[in-house]
Parts: structure tokens; C-alpha cells; sequence
């Protein structure tokens, strides 16, 4: 069995039988860690979204095992077991709470329309019936069967399709296999996918 320096050093310092490790008392800090904001957590690993390095995170969150309280993410940290990056995280990757406890995130459709300066909410259903509607009028005023000579080319270039570094590779698969069932030609990445 091979021992990481992780489980290594929470098990000598979690066992009960143990009260000294490497020459000094260890009990001061087992009570303080007890304190510490994420004692009480569920960890869950995952991968840091900003970039293609794919960075192993660590989320930590509290109360998810409750039925009546909504569970929050109180800690982001990089994953010490992990090859990849070994504990540390970019400027980018140790923001990861941030980016998903945060009032100002968008979690319902907004909609301005052409030529108002304000924003409306509306529904789901509707938010995606007009994009439906908008993308297959796009496709049938520039999808291209043939080309000028004669070949079979089905492509559309009248749209293009941009995908983002904090989606996952689920998205992106389902991107692509949407772009290529529409014909897009133009697209971009940030992940390099």
C-alpha cells in the first residue's frame, strides 16, 4: 500500500492513540483544528474550470446533509494529492468560491429588446423557444448545401459559436456535437478543446 504525505500525517495526527508526533504534544493543535471552518464539511473534488491545465480543487461545503438547510461552498483549495498542481492554485483557481456563491450570478433568463435599455426577466420556456426560433431562422437564411462547384459542403457561416473556459467537458462535447449537427464553421474556445 503506498502511503501518501497526506494520509500520512492525518492519520498520525487524527489517531487517537497518538498524542506526540515527531517530539512535541500534539493535542493543542487537534482542538484547534476542531474550530477551523471546515471541520464540519463535506469535500468534494473536482476540477478548477478557468483553464485547459485542469487543475484538482478540493470544495468544501457545509450543510449538505441537512433536509431543511440549502447547502454553501465555504472553501475552495487546491488538491495536495494531485500531480497536476499539488495543492497550489492560480490567481484564477483559488477565486473558485467566488464564482459560485455570489448574489450577483444570473440564475434566470433575462431579455432586452431591440432598442430598449432595459433588462426583463422571462421564463425559462420562453427564453428558450425564441432561442429556437432565432437559430433555426438563422440556419435556413445561410446554411450552404453545395458550394459553387457543385460539392456537398453543408455549412453554415452566417453563425458563429463561442464556448467559454468555465464550462465542462460535458458542455463542450454537447457544443461541438451541436455546432457539427448545424454545420457551424466559426468557432472559438477559450479551453482549447
Amino acid at each position: 500500500m503506498q502511503v501518501s504525505r497526506r494520509s500520512f500525517i492525518k492519520g498520525a495526527l487524527t489517531g487517537g492513540a497518538v498524542t506526540t508526533a515527531f517530539g512535541f504534544d500534539v493535542r493543542p493543535a487537534l482542538a484547534q483544528a476542531r474550530e477551523l471552518k471546515i471541520a464540519r464539511t463535506t469535500e468534494t473534488h473536482s476540477i478548477c474550470p478557468y483553464c485547459a491545465v485542469a487543475c484538482s480543487v478540493i470544495i468544501h461545503t457545509l450543510g449538505d446533509k441537512a433536509h431543511n438547510v440549502t447547502p454553501s461552498v465555504v472553501h475552495v483549495e487546491g488538491d495536495p494529492d494531485s500531480p497536476i498542481n499539488r495543492g497550489a492554485l492560480c490567481s484564477k483557481g483559488i477565486t473558485l468560491r467566488q464564482f459560485v456563491v455570489n448574489d450577483r450570478r444570473l440564475t434566470r433568463p433575462l431579455y432586452r429588446a431591440p432598442g430598449s435599455h432595459e433588462w426583463k426577466t422571462i421564463p425559462w420556456d420562453e427564453a428558450l423557444e425564441r432561442m429556437a426560433r432565432l437559430i433555426k431562422n438563422s440556419r435556413d437564411a445561410g446554411f450552404e448545401e453545395k458550394d459553387a462547384e457543385g460539392r456537398v459542403v453543408n455549412r453554415l457561416t452566417n453563425t458563429a459559436m463561442i464556448g467559454g473556459c468555465t464550462d465542462t467537458n460535458e458542455i463542450n462535447y454537447l457544443l461541438g456535437k451541436f455546432r457539427f449537427g448545424l454545420g457551424v464553421v466559426a468557432y472559438e474556445n477559450q479551453a482549447r478543446l
